[in-house]
């Protein structure tokens, strides 16, 4: 009995559609992992863990009816994926298209092309895990905005500092800031939490306008603060304490303070609940 009700259990779309799901989230997971990207598997577990809150919470209103063409389309992506996947070098920017694609493929599998649309809110998280440090700052590098901005931080506290380019020049040392120290990294991951919001729970139009912009504004403040913090290192001390906070762990405990700044904000001042009661406020006083 038990037999019959598990061969019965294969039978169904369901199944099957979770298993490939699951499988292409671990895929990604692993492949971050082995690559030793630390940056992305803390967003991917992130984006990947509220889309799948997403899907649990909507499974039932699921329209699951997908075309032939839909359907081979999808398992034509989902081959790409897996043979991209053997081929990967460190850094592979085909790590931030694969959430992407991976969703595109099972919702072209599960729903077919006109079913996309059911998945739009997924589609637009996993999408913000394309860009990154590299690419926003070939198309708009404000390395000299950071760079000024935590000169004029550090002089606001009191330390004597100039500035030649994007070189913070201190009396014993000096720091260059680069691409990869602007902030685009934790701008962009504050960013995603709050796209993540948004998606997630009810806003006011002034909230997802507001929102986005203040989560950018928290990632590139708290990035002033840790470009500081390695001036300061480099001039007034001898260990390594600048590796640390520059390549190692202590750069990511910098994204782990945006959010935790974020956070408590959104909390307080974007809570859902006020979202609902403004929503509710607009519409009695148009329809009085």
């Amino acid at each position: 009995m038990k037999s019959n009700q598990f061969f019965e259990l294969l039978r169904q779309d369901r199944v099957w559609l979770l298993g490939i799901g699951l499988g292409l989230i671990a895929l990604h997971v692993i492949l971050t992992w082995q690559t030793g990207q630390d940056e992305v598997i803390g967003s991917s577990i992130l984006f990947w863990s509220a889309i799948s809150l997403l899907i649990w919470k909507k499974r039932q209103q699921l329209n699951l009816q997908s075309s032939y063409v839909a359907t081979c389309l999808g398992l034509f992506i989902l081959t790409i994926i897996l043979i991209k996947s053997s081929f990967l070098s460190d850094f592979d920017f085909f790590l931030r298209i694969l959430p992407l694609l991976s969703a595109l493929s099972l919702g072209l599998i599960a729903s077919g092309i006109r079913g996309l649309k059911q998945y739009w809110r997924e589609l637009v998280i996993l999408g913000f895990f394309i860009p990154h440090s590299g690419m926003l700052a070939q198309i708009f590098d404000i390395s000299q905005l950071t760079a000024r901005a935590t000169t004029y931080l550090l002089l606001y506290l009191g330390f004597e500092v100039n500035l030649n380019g994007i070189n913070i020049i201190m009396p014993t040392g000096s720091v260059e800031v680069n691409t990869g120290c602007s902030g685009y990294s934790v701008m962009l991951q504050v960013l995603g939490i709050s796209v993540i919001c948004l998606m997630m729970f009810p806003a006011t139009t002034k909230q997802k306008i507001i929102l986005p912009i203040l989560a950018v504004l928290i990632g590139f403040v708290v990035n002033l603060l840790r470009v500081g913090l390695m001036a300061l290192l480099v001039a007034y001390t001898q260990d390594n304490s600048f590796k640390y906070w520059h390549d190692d762990e202590g750069s990511l405990i910098f994204s782990v303070i945006a959010v935790l700044i974020f956070a408590p904000i959104y909390y307080w001042w974007f809570h859902p609940d006020n979202a609902i009661d403004e929503e509710e406020t607009k519409t009695e006083g148009e329809t009085s």
